[in-house]
């Protein structure tokens, strides 16, 4: 990477750079005099482009030109377009080497070891809804039992939605699957399944959707059961809460956490910093034995060989090329088209193309190879670098990485979110000015990058570390636990009856 004072280029084999700040026609970037005025986070020129030539940005093209761009002159959406089309074939060019067998040595932090062998990292009392008609139930119980109980778990929470009911195929058993991980969460000391009782996910179904469930951890009630369904849900809590107080904070080892990567409100910087400050954190989980869980398919179109080829085996390679695929199909059964992305707010903030959002987007995945691929509503078994099928939508995904056994999601954007799921849902600002901007938002300022006197990657990825960290240990709250954002998005293809 090559930064000057107002601009950087990214790769070596680079025609663009990127303007990191407002720069007013004749100003000089990287040696060329600019044209136009070029908003901060937006392309440059810096060589003749021709037409139909591939723009090119971390080395690698973003498009191609759909006119002559001469050095200075800006370089978006009005004169370069997608060079992506249809479903392709893929053969398998491995990248990466086998990950080593040698154990690394062992970071820790302060968990909650649970009966199953699993660990949590908070110790909360979730209320989980079999349908949207209790919501308000719900939501009722847990006000009067936070007061109740106040300081004697992490809290007691409930996550709304309105489905469970009137679903057919796919759609109902989606809802199940979510539903079913969300209960069984490590995060969730103890968890009350509330149900009406007439519904196509009643209680009774939904116990033979979860199996196996431990009685003293998880309890039910059917509203329609029971006279007062507030003093009846209260008083199961209660028993949650005393089983809840059985667990303490003890030294775990960062090879029990599971990240989530999650991007949303992206920008010119987001592939710059942000980005690849989440996968060098990432990595690093990785190299101590964890997990983390890349999701957005949309968002790998334009990258996804990269990813590709950096799986563990052929098997995988395979799972990797349906879960690309088949969501393209997904596009195509609603007559949508495919490369419909970046989304507005995307290219006011200087991404281009999809091939240019997908490039930036998928560096949260690090270096690590890939070592499973998971369809929406599985959850993660083992270690390593895992793809999740799910969309970009930012709710939806921070659900289902928070479903498929995400501890904490990290969550990198350009232009600002407050948005937060059941697990901590870290906002990693990719510019200093949002971090400013929107403190009560934003969790970590990986804009600092761009800074001068700036720290380097390499230490900014260590504080980062520690303060995950000390996320994990309970020492930090996530700003959407202090604000108590808090809710839940089930990915919907179907006929609602």
């Amino acid at each position: 990477m090559t930064k000057t004072s107002n601009a950087v280029i990214i790769g070596v084999n680079d025609n663009v750079a990127v303007a990191l700040e407002a720069i007013k026609a004749g100003e000089t970037v990287i040696n060329v005099t600019v044209k136009a005025p070029i908003p901060a986070g937006h392309k440059i020129a810096i060589k003749p482009i021709a037409k139909g030539e591939n723009i090119i940005k971390y080395d690698n093209p973003i498009g191609r030109a759909t006119a002559v761009i001469n050095p200075g002159e800006h370089v978006h959406t009005h004169n370069v377009k997608t060079n992506l089309s249809g479903i392709l074939e893929y053969s398998y060019n491995p990248t990466t080497p086998q990950q080593s067998s040698t154990p690394k040595p062992q970071a820790t932090f302060q968990g909650y070891l649970r009966k199953n062998g699993q660990v949590g990292i908070r110790n909360e009392i979730w209320i989980i809804n079999t349908v949207g008609c209790v919501n308000k139930i719900a939501e009722q119980i847990v006000k009067k039992a936070e007061s109740r109980h106040k300081g004697r778990v992490d809290g007691i929470y409930t996550f709304v939605h309105p489905y469970g009911c009137s679903q057919l195929g796919a759609d109902h058993a989606y809802t199940q699957a979510i539903l079913k991980n969300l209960a069984n969460h490590p995060n969730a000391a103890g968890v009350l399944v509330l149900g009406l009782g007439c519904e196509n996910n009643h209680i009774e179904e939904f116990k033979q959707v979860l199996g196996t469930w431990d009685d003293s951890r998880m309890k039910f009630l059917n509203t329609q059961d029971v006279s007062d369904d507030i003093t009846a849900g209260l008083s199961i809590i209660d028993e949650l809460v005393t089983y809840a107080e059985t667990f303490k904070r003890e030294p775990v080892p960062v090879s029990k956490l599971v990240i989530g990567l999650k991007c949303g409100g992206s920008d010119g910087f987001s592939g710059i910093t942000a980005n690849p400050l989440v996968g060098r954190l990432s990595d690093k989980v990785i190299e101590h034995g964890g997990a983390c869980l890349l999701t957005e398919v949309p968002e790998m179109f334009g990258a996804e060989t990269l990813l590709m080829n950096r799986s563990i085996n052929e098997t995988v390679f395979a799972k990797s090329v349906n879960l690309i695929n088949d969501f393209k199909e997904y596009f195509m059964r609603h007559n949508q088209e495919i490369y419909e992305n970046p989304s507005p707010g995307n290219k006011e903030g200087g991404i281009t193309t999809l091939e240019d959002k997908s490039l930036g987007c998928t560096q949260k995945g690090g270096l690590s190879p890939v070592v499973d691929v998971l369809n929406y509503g599985e959850t993660v078994t083992r270690p390593g670098l895992v793809l999740l099928q799910g969309p970009g939508n930012d709710i939806v995904a921070v659900t289902n990485l928070t479903a498929a056994g995400a501890h904490i999601v990290l969550f990198t954007t350009g232009r600002g979110t407050p948005l937060g799921g059941p697990v901590p849902t870290v906002k990693i600002s990719s510019n200093t000015a949002l971090a400013l901007n929107k403190p009560h938002w934003i969790d970590f300022d990986a804009g600092v990058l761009l800074n001068e006197g700036a720290p380097d990657m390499e230490t900014l990825t260590a504080n980062f570390f520690d303060y995950i960290l000390g996320l994990a240990s309970g020492e930090i709250l996530a700003k959407n636990e202090e604000n108590d954002y808090r809710e839940i998005s089930i990915f919907k293809d179907g006929v609602t009856l």
